[in-house]
């Protein structure tokens, strides 16, 4: 379960001052700096938009800038070569402003972008993601923009994805130029599952979203399309399960990439060994809550029997259902309970997730910050028909962590998040999410909504919600396993099972996650940072009655690395993140 991709609705008016988001005071020189240095800096970053835009258009269209509609990246050596150049010197060009002369909103501003361009260039140019992962390519190949967002009629939003549909046979191409064989064995897998998913989906499912476009020639160039869509992608998911018998174990990253990893993607620089225990320790403290919330469920009994008992209690007409059920109440919650604002009243609907992107169990898809009211879309993917009844059954989560699914993705996590984030003064706040930030929020959110009160003392509930957590330490304890070389994946995919009790299927699935995303650990750490810095912030503010307000100021930021909020709110000497 994760934030699909960034994007939030259209500019209103920031519900919350300007104090908590960049301090009172300005520096003297700042404030003495004629009015060119703003404009300067504000000019620099509208130049920057639109050449990261004209680079990654699939980036823009879904923030809403549709005259970038029916384009693909191009994915060529040659252009993620002038990709790196281009960031290289985005880089070179911020260090070169003089922070003395810029007010504190600019600082905070640069300081985002800085860390938005050491993130990209990381998984491109050190990572070499696009050489060596199939997962890189995935969100720019999501057509949901123009099937579900209603951005504009439903012909011309055909036109544009046929036009993205004809672009995909060279991206396709491209891909297959790029991933360097041998692949690992997992990286096959998830690839050509994904790429297939998408060739069923061009197949199979698109023209019923068109189907009321009665022009006879634009069904045919639909048609068209999609058949050539579908093979491109066919041929690429058939070539990397070619793959298999030449398949490797080698996708660990290194103990040296990893930390580099959250250094320049979170800005984080503890050691890895010290970090590993932070996230030991937390495993820890939820494994002690989830004993003693057991014993309140099911007295004298033992935890897997306990998990069992909350196990049976699923929704009798389908995921997709109970979410809509529930989000009221969340919201209701949220709103009662003062936890944190809710800058309108704007909803989320609820929809069945698209085939090919049915390895999420659930995701927000909200649209961009340059969309004109348009809803967020919470998607729930539903057992496949095909499988067993069993494997039906295994699927679907008890109803205690469905909740905490919805509090995840809608109220207050991601799409409360989004709603704050809309709000920026930055347009870079209101593009640029981090990974730790997103994430780290909504997993925070599922135990603050627990911690204020959220569901009365159900022990039941209580035990959904800790299924959760353990679930996303299980999560951080295996990036580091796995990407350093302590851990195998079979040992992984035992810990899923007996530490967070997930069943064989998904245990093995989010072993194998694992491989080919080794940020996954960001869950955990994101809550973690957010929790230390609740705890440092309202310390001097009365505790807990300063939630609310602490809240409301973190959001403020947009989603940048949680290190950067960190300062802002506590000063150059923050101390520790963690």
């Amino acid at each position: 379960m994760h934030m699909r991709k960034h994007a939030t609705r259209a500019l209103a008016t920031l519900v919350l001052s300007i104090a908590p988001l960049y301090g009172s005071n300005a520096d003297s020189k700042a404030a003495a700096a004629p009015s060119h240095a703003a404009s300067a800096w504000d000019g620099y970053v509208d130049r920057f938009l639109e050449q990261h835009f004209q680079a990654n258009p699939a980036f823009a269209v879904n923030a809403g800038r549709h005259e970038f509609d029916g384009r693909l990246p191009d994915y060529s050596a040659d252009a993620l070569r002038r990709e790196v150049a281009r960031l290289k010197q985005a880089r070179a060009d911020l260090d070169a402003f003089d922070t003395g002369v810029m007010t504190a909103q600019q600082r905070f501003e640069r300081d985002y972008l800085r860390d938005v361009l050491d993130e990209k260039r990381f998984w491109i140019d050190e990572a070499q993601w696009p050489y060596r992962n199939p997962e890189y390519y995935l969100a720019d190949l999501d057509p949901d923009a123009y099937l579900n967002r209603p951005y504009a009629p439903l012909e011309t939003r055909m036109r544009a994805y046929i036009a993205y549909a004809q672009a995909v046979p060279r991206a396709a191409a491209q891909i297959r130029a790029n991933l360097r064989t041998p692949l690992p064995s997992a990286w096959i897998e998830y690839g050509a599952n994904a790429f297939g998913g998408f060739a069923d989906f061009y197949a199979n499912d698109v023209a019923a979203s068109f189907a009321d476009v009665k022009d006879s020639a634009l069904q045919q160039q639909l048609k068209t399309a999609d058949t050539a869509a579908a093979a491109a992608m066919r041929e690429l998911a058939d070539w990397l399960l070619a793959q298999k018998p030449q398949g490797t174990q080698d996708f660990a990253i290194g103990a040296a990439m990893f930390s580099r990893m959250l250094e320049a993607t979170e800005q984080v620089k503890l050691p890895l060994e010290r970090i590993a225990e932070i996230g030991r320790a937390d495993l820890d403290r939820n494994t002690a809550a989830l004993h003693a919330a057991c014993q309140q469920l099911l007295p004298g009994g033992s935890v897997e029997a306990c998990i069992a008992k909350v196990r049976v209690h699923k929704p009798l007409d389908g995921p997709v259902a109970e979410a809509r059920r529930v989000l009221p109440t969340l919201e209701a919650f949220v709103r009662k309970s003062g936890l944190v604002s809710i800058p309108s009243d704007d909803k989320a609907l609820v929809a069945e997730a698209p085939p090919y992107n049915a390895q999420n169990f659930a995701y927000i898809n909200p649209p961009g910050p340059y969309e004109k009211t348009l809803p967020a879309i919470y998607y729930i993917a539903p057992p496949d028909p095909q499988w067993s009844a069993q494997q039906r059954e295994q699927y679907v989560l008890p109803l205690a962590s469905l909740t905490f699914v919805s509090i995840h993705e809608v109220w207050p996590g991601h799409f409360l998040q989004f709603l704050h984030s809309n709000r920026s003064h930055s347009r870079i706040g209101q593009l640029f999410v981090g990974y730790a930030f997103a994430e780290g929020w909504a997993h925070y959110a599922e135990e603050t909504m627990w911690e204020a009160g959220f569901g009365n003392g159900d022990p039941e509930l209580h035990v959904g919600q800790l299924m959760q957590a353990l679930w996303r330490d299980v999560r951080f304890m295996s990036a580091i396993g796995l990407h350093t070389g302590k851990m195998s994946l079979a040992e992984s995919e035992q810990m899923f099972r007996d530490v967070a009790f997930l069943d064989a299927g998904n245990a093995r699935q989010q072993a194998l996650r694992g491989t080919y995303d080794p940020a996954y650990l960001n869950y955990t750490l994101g809550k973690l940072m957010i929790r230390k810095l609740r705890d440092d912030w309202t310390a001097t503010r009365g505790g807990r009655a300063a939630w609310h307000d602490f809240h409301d100021a973190l959001l403020s930021y947009g989603a940048p690395p949680l290190p950067l909020v960190r300062r802002q709110m506590l000063g150059e000497n923050a101390g520790p993140v963690l």
